[in-house]
């Protein structure tokens, strides 16, 4: 079995294994966009799963926040939780009704030039067309020490089967910003 990058290599999530997984879609950064989408997402997988590296482009302040909208809906259809620690501290926090999953920030330019956050979001039986759609996710970035990790749930309030997804950041994505869209099988 070929090494793949991400949680397969460290563990075994459902039972499944690296031939369960199957390359759907790549996208990369290219310095001056604000949002990366991926398309005609077939409907022939159980579940779908979001690896990737961002870094955003923004120069001064904080961390660029990040955001997480399916098949284009920005109505107020979705919902999250979220549990954040830095090492000294935890945090937890939500939201309902809200117009995109909140997917917390992502490293940038100000002060953390070479610094990226890692992510993998999994979302659960997004082409059953009978239930609301879930999301899971896992992120975080280091900054020599000062860095921070996530956990997040969410639900996006529709029974359509995902066949688009966009992650948007209020700056840019740098060009060294790459993501992979793999299908999930059984």
């Amino acid at each position: 079995m070929a090494p793949i990058l991400g949680i397969i290599a460290s563990g075994n999530w459902a039972g499944a294994n690296a031939s369960s997984y199957s390359s759907i879609a790549t996208a990369n950064g290219n310095g001056s966009s604000t949002a990366i989408t991926m398309s005609s997402i077939p409907s022939t997988y159980t579940h779908l799963q979001i690896r990737g590296i961002l870094h955003s482009g923004r120069t001064a302040g904080t961390d660029a926040g990040l955001t997480i909208t399916l098949n284009s809906d920005t109505a107020a259809n979705y919902s999250w939780h979220r549990l954040t620690g830095d090492g000294a501290s935890a945090t937890a926090s939500g939201g309902g009704s809200k117009s995109e999953i909140l997917n917390d920030d992502i490293a940038a330019n100000n002060t953390n030039v070479n610094y990226y956050t890692g992510f993998v979001i999994d979302i659960l039986n997004y082409a059953d067309t009978n239930t609301y759609k879930t999301l899971r996710a896992l992120w975080g970035h280091d900054r020599n020490g000062a860095g921070r990790i996530c956990l997040l749930s969410g639900n996006w309030r529709s029974t359509s089967a995902v066949s688009s997804l966009t992650l948007t950041t209020d700056t840019n994505f740098s060009s060294y910003s790459s993501v992979a869209l793999y299908g999930i099988k059984g």
